[in-house]
């Protein structure tokens, strides 16, 4: 279980699992407890907490990737669409999909100095958001879960606005899918990783 494995373990288990089955080895409330835990204690700038998340499971988890697939049948070259159609419908497959997103309403709550300086350094949201999902997305591996991280907006955007009632001031940023792991993770069970040393600088360590 993921509060019973050490950080640095836990980070290792995290892996792009791209085939997945409309199964899980936890409960539904078990899989919210875990995006909870992320929107809640994520940093953020300013403790700003402006990450949102819709968790979707079965029906409505469909629904979204029927969205997906329309949305790039309209929007995708026909050679393109031809390439991604298998994918997205793995992602139907699945169990189900956490949908992370940006409030920028919760700037407002901000002093008015601290909102200037987030207009100004926009990225500063990306920096909160992927943390919010990496969280998410450790805890759920941990749990058993096979994860991928997807970016299908501002393709389905429009779609999941209208379908879940998402208010005006939130962003898609990235959807979560997860389900049990039948196959590998991407490059392997043994992946090779570049070595750190030209990736990795240390000034003024001591002996």
């Amino acid at each position: 279980m993921a509060y019973q494995t050490p950080f640095l373990e836990a980070i290792k288990v995290r892996r792009t699992i791209l085939s997945l089955a409309k199964e899980s080895p936890i409960s539904d409330d078990r899989i919210v407890m875990c995006v909870n835990h992320a929107i809640k204690h994520a940093p953020s700038p300013f403790s700003v907490q402006s990450c949102r998340a819709i968790v979707l499971f079965g029906a409505q988890h469909e629904k979204l990737w029927d969205i997906g697939m329309e949305e790039s049948r309209k929007t995708l070259p026909p050679p393109v669409f031809a390439q991604y159609e298998g994918k997205i419908q793995g992602f139907r497959d699945a169990y189900g999909t956490v949908l992370f997103f940006e409030d920028s309403d919760a700037v407002k709550a901000l002093p008015p100095p601290l909102q200037d300086l987030m207009a100004k350094y926009p990225d500063w949201y990306e920096h909160s958001s992927g943390m919010n999902q990496f969280i998410a997305w450790t805890a759920l591996a941990n749990e058993g879960l096979g994860c991928n991280l997807q970016h299908l907006h501002p393709t389905i955007s429009k779609g999941v606005a209208e379908t879940w009632d998402v208010p005006e001031s939130w962003t898609l940023r990235a959807q979560l899918v997860f389900g049990k792991p039948t196959g590998p993770p991407r490059g392997g069970v043994d992946k090779q990783f570049a070595a750190l040393e030209p990736r990795v600088k240390v000034y003024g360590k001591k002996a």
